[in-house]
């Protein structure tokens, strides 16, 4: 859910540090070249494109004037650059957490749709009717993908109790946090949009979270 009107506001006001209620502000990277041309990533890794650039600039500046307690991304580089693009406002640095990549997509990763559905004709009819991670040869597999997510939002939420903490990763890391929070599996369709350089927002106590806001793009219009 995007915010309505042409003025972007902070992601969470006031914009001061140590608040008592946690607030976990995930956003998916900026664009990379391999959106532009509609291929699949995974943990491939391919960098920002221009567009995904100018996002980052938009993004960064929503933080200006923004105190964070904490501050994680995924190592791969158009996560990484996109915190780095918010680092640079804030004046810090991110933590590099390898366990916030996106899922691993085996042999179809930098392939197009259109490239999996002539190569891989028999698992992609499997994908087709009935949605699974478990079926992308050589993959990561749903409970593997879905434990390690869940391990490093677990190891966010011991060291973070309260406060604001960014979380710079990717669409289906998101999509997982979301859903353990409704109770329900990463498998098959995600039933969220997570756009490119969107806000989306857990709160409350470290076991009771809430989603607050899901793909957050009023800093891009």
């Amino acid at each position: 859910m995007s915010n309505s009107g042409d003025r972007a506001t902070p992601p969470d006001p006031p914009a001061t540090a140590g608040s008592e209620r946690l607030r976990l502000i995930f956003i998916r990277h900026g664009t990379s070249t391999w959106n532009d041309e509609r291929r699949i990533q995974g943990q491939l890794d391919p960098p920002l494109s221009e567009r995904g650039r100018e996002q980052v600039s938009r993004l960064s500046e929503r933080f200006r004037g923004t105190q964070v307690d904490a501050f994680y991304s995924s190592d791969l580089q158009r996560a990484r650059a996109t915190a780095e693009g918010i680092g640079a406002v804030l004046g810090r640095a991110p933590e590099l957490l390898p366990e916030l990549r996106e899922v691993g997509l085996g042999e179809w990763e930098g392939k197009t749709r259109e490239e999996i559905i002539a190569d891989y004709p028999e698992e992609w009819r499997q994908w087709t009717e009935e949605p699974s991670w478990d079926v992308v040869p050589g993959g990561e597999g749903t409970d593997p993908f879905e434990a390690r997510v869940g391990a490093a939002i677990d190891r966010i939420l011991q060291g973070n109790a309260n406060g604001r903490v960014l979380i710079v990763t990717h669409g289906c890391v998101i999509q997982v946090a979301l859903l353990r929070v409704v109770g329900r599996s990463s498998n098959g369709l995600f039933p969220f949009t997570i756009e490119n350089a969107s806000l989306t927002v857990l709160q409350g106590p470290p076991d009771r979270l809430v989603v607050g806001r899901v793909n957050d793009t009023c800093h891009l219009r």
